[in-house]
């Protein structure tokens, strides 16, 4: 008995010693880690510098099957990495997963989103990553890693315009993040719950800004400037963000100095960081201060800063869609068709990057997240059995509905090619020449309102508009061209009613279509050129007004046209 006592002593003795040796293993292996946190912690973000020392924390991480470690190695290394960001977060996923830790995962997902978004400014991309993280994260005992996910979830709502459902997302952030930085708790976590509160602040004034509530917004720009930590490097990027939207609050004030002085203290920060959404905005603000200041060159060069950082990115915020409009409007006044078609061409490139992300976003963003929209998908679904057994009727209707567009197709194109012969002969008889009736015989038999002179002089007057093509002016009035030609609007109404038989709107329409109509049949470049590019140089806002104006008055449509006159160029060649 007393030798089986002993042995048992002894067993127990060993066990506590092999417990006491693995404790101090995993102590100094989490002394390691912590070690090398502090080096690599010293670095800037994109110093790569850093990854000597992350390279060897993950290399141990490795070794050692310590999954939580290696997650927190990729997932830093991703802030210090220039070009490798999206394989550092895909790597800290694989080792989140292997860990089994759902708040890992849901890290790991918000780590790979904040890549997208803030490195490339991929929105759907980052929606993806912050839904996967929500699914990982809804019971969460974690309330951060909650509340960052909703921060970045609230980022995707402003950017799509839903800016008053934003606000509500990051107010409740703030109830969260703000106690947090005075809590009772480990630096660190106060360190991360500083910058929770203050991006929400940001984001914050960034709603109020866009629902013109300046007011809310020059609050809390006071308020995030007084609640930045003094002297604290790492706050650097924080007090940029609010000099930035200072600058837009001191613009909508017409405080141009302030603007740009502002501006100019924002900017080294979000350079630093490669923040080339936030630096475009910058550059286009204070490209419009410099314009109201009347300093053309200095704003002609933010202007394409602008285009640089869209062409070198392909993303640009709706609000800077201006910054074309401008740069169009300068050089049309330059008489420079060549740079005025590029910008053209860059406007249109950027409304259908605008109009494409804008609306996939915010179909996934309700579908996926908002609670209304998945009951509402949760209802489709039960709706499928009935669809299921309409699936034969609508078969048999479709067969006959293409009959019918056969027949009307075929209707259609013979309709079509009667109006482009007519149209044909149109251009063909505004070569002969017309007889021209006296301005005093004119103005006789219409038992004129206006004197002889001033019908004279008028006459002169829309000589010259027209053959300067002053119509193509974007945006011209009877107002503007009034004051152009020294008189006023009453007298150009009369005129136009009187010697034009038109309204002032109608004759430049005609004017522009006859132009438009004679470039598309006589020259070889128009008819290279998109019907919106044709529609923008001849002075239309947009291509659906200049198309419905194009067929009311030539009876065919301006891509009809277009494809008509080049099949028919095409014969010719080949006969």
């Amino acid at each position: 008995m007393r030798e089986n006592a002993k042995q048992k002593n002894i067993m127990s003795r060993k066990f506590i010693f092999i417990l006491f040796l693995f404790s101090i293993s995993i102590f100094k292996a989490q002394e390691y880690y912590s070690e090398l946190r502090k080096k690599y912690w010293e670095y800037e973000e994109n110093d790569e510098r850093a990854l000597t020392y992350l390279n060897m924390y993950i290399a141990s991480a490795k070794k050692e099957k310590n999954y939580a470690e290696l997650f927190q190695g990729y997932d830093d290394a991703k802030r210090y990495s220039i070009n490798d960001k999206l394989k550092y977060a895909d790597s800290a996923i694989a080792a989140a997963k292997k860990s089994e830790n759902r708040n890992l995962i849901g890290n790991a997902h918000i780590g790979k989103g904040t890549v997208y978004y803030f490195s490339y400014r991929k929105f759907q991309p980052a929606l993806d990553e912050y839904l996967k993280a929500y699914e990982y994260l809804k019971n969460t005992d974690d309330k951060f890693l909650k509340y960052q996910n909703l921060y970045h979830i609230g980022v995707v709502k402003s950017y799509l315009g839903y800016y008053k459902e934003a606000l509500e997302i990051f107010k409740e952030c703030i109830i969260y993040f703000e106690p947090n930085t005075k809590a009772d708790i480990h630096p660190n976590l106060i360190f991360n719950n500083k910058k929770g509160y203050l991006n929400c602040l940001h984001q914050m004034i960034v709603c109020y800004q866009h629902l013109n509530n300046f007011k809310e917004s020059e609050r809390l720009i006071q308020k995030g400037l007084n609640d930045i930590p003094k002297n604290n490097p790492y706050f650097e990027l924080e007090k940029s963000y609010f000099y930035k939207c200072k600058g837009i609050l001191e613009f909508n004030k017409k405080s141009y100095k302030d603007v740009i002085n502002d501006f100019n203290t924002a900017l080294p920060e979000l350079i630093k960081i490669n923040d080339f959404t936030w630096t475009s905005v910058v550059y286009f603000y204070r490209g419009l201060s410099y314009s109201k200041m009347g300093d053309e060159q200095k704003a002609l060069l933010d202007y394409k800063k602008v285009d640089s950082i869209f062409v070198r990115h392909q993303f640009i915020l709706p609000e800077l869609r201006q910054n074309y409009e401008e740069l169009i409007k300068y050089y049309k006044k330059k008489d420079n068709p060549k740079q005025e078609l590029y910008y053209t061409n860059q406007l249109l490139k950027a409304d259908s990057i605008i109009s494409s992300d804008f609306k996939s976003l915010s179909i996934r963003i309700h579908k996926e997240y908002d609670t209304k929209a998945l009951l509402e998908a949760k209802k489709d679904l039960e709706s499928s059995n009935f669809l299921s057994k309409s699936m034969l009727m609508i078969s048999g209707i479709i067969i006959l509905l293409l009959g019918i567009i056969f027949f009307y197709w075929f209707k259609r194109k013979k309709e079509l090619q009667k109006k482009y012969d007519e149209l044909l002969l149109k251009i063909n008889s505004d070569f002969t020449e017309k007889p021209i009736t006296p301005i005093v015989e004119i103005a006789l038999e219409k038992n004129s309102k206006l004197d002889t002179r001033t019908f004279e002089s008028l006459q002169k007057a829309f000589d010259e508009f027209e053959k300067n093509k002053g119509f193509l002016e974007k945006g011209i009035t009877a107002g503007k061209l009034a004051i152009q030609m020294g008189t006023n609007a009453t007298y150009i109404s009369q005129f136009m009613s009187e010697y034009k038989e038109s309204n002032f709107n109608t004759y430049i329409n005609k004017l522009r279509i006859d132009y438009a109509t004679q470039k598309i049949y006589n020259d070889k470049q128009w008819r290279k050129y998109s019907v919106e590019d044709i529609a923008l140089s001849c002075g239309f806002s947009n291509r659906q007004s200049f198309s419905n104006v194009f067929y009311k008055q030539n009876g065919i449509r301006p891509a009809d046209f277009l494809k008509k006159r080049n099949q028919e160029l095409e014969l010719q060649k080949n006969s």
